[in-house]
């Protein structure tokens, strides 16, 4: 019975292992076919198979029409720097929230954690209107004071530093940390801010692995914000170059296709690296909540 059991959890990872990685085969593969030959391949296992006339032409048309390494350039670094102030920001939160004592933190909590009720669709104006009023201090041409942070990356950046989701796994995965360690450090006499930075972020990797995970991510994936805020070509991020692929005549789709694997690669990476401290961070927070 056990041998079964076994047996029936493996082929059902198998199963999942299949039916995730197919649509990366089949994106793979159709970059690498012209249209006629991806759209006839589609609904045969053709599609999953390097067959017919296979080139790299895809991947020469998706440079020869979009400055795309200037998309990718500008993605990485809004993701990068929002995941990077990030965890400082949410950690900071999360520790407050976990180990501190204060009044009306529970309220503060309930407030954070009600954020993710509004989808971003209801705040997206307002937020709008708040960055197109918003002082700063522009360097075009020499230092000064401007209204608006239209076309910039700020405006991509400080909108999405803090998160509720990052601040609640933060904050529970504190919460598992042993209260020796605190009470031994407070009768050093360190600082509340020691403790953070000595102490508990040093043994914080799976959460900062998670939410580094859950914050740059979205922040590759971004659409509707840049669209909404940048005109200028050189902020734009990776994801708003998809519009560049359809025509007046048709759609690009094995450029699109080919797009599309280019920007997966960094994404990917990132996920392989980080997917021990995901998985450590998720059972922390089943662990203690």
């Amino acid at each position: 019975m056990k041998l079964l059991f076994g047996l029936l959890k493996y082929a059902a990872a198998i199963l999942l292992t299949i039916v995730f990685v197919f649509p990366l085969v089949f994106m793979v593969m159709a970059s690498l076919k012209p249209d006629y030959n991806l759209l006839q391949d589609v609904g045969s296992i053709r599609s999953f198979l390097p067959v017919g006339p296979i080139s790299l032409q895809n991947y020469q048309g998706v440079f020869d029409r979009v400055p795309f390494l200037r998309f990718l350039f500008n993605s990485l670094f809004v993701a990068t720097t929002t995941t990077v102030l990030g965890l400082l920001v949410n950690s900071m939160l999360g520790f407050a929230l976990a180990v501190m004592k204060w009044r009306g933190k529970n309220v503060v909590f309930a407030m954070i954690i009600s954020t993710l009720i509004l989808p971003f669709e209801v705040i997206a104006i307002p937020l709008l209107y708040l960055m197109a009023k918003l002082p700063w201090i522009s360097f075009d041409g020499g230092l000064h004071l401007t209204q608006g942070m239209f076309n910039s990356y700020q405006v991509q950046i400080l909108p999405f530093i803090a998160n509720a989701i990052g601040i609640f796994l933060f904050m529970q995965y504190f919460k598992t940390l042993p209260k020796e360690l605190e009470e031994s450090a407070r009768i050093d006499g360190a600082s509340w801010f020691r403790i953070y930075a000595r102490i508990a972020m040093p043994l914080a990797g799976p959460a900062i692995g998670t939410v580094s995970i859950l914050t740059f991510l979205p922040m590759m994936n971004s659409y509707l914000w840049p669209i909404m805020t940048i005109q200028d070509e050189s902020y734009r991020p990776v994801m708003v170059g998809l519009q560049y692929f359809y025509v007046n005549w048709g759609t690009a789709w094995g450029q699109i296709m080919a797009y599309l694997t280019l920007l997966t690669v960094p994404v990917v990476i990132l996920f392989l690296f980080m997917q021990r401290f995901f998985v450590g961070s998720i059972a922390a927070v089943g662990v203690k909540g």
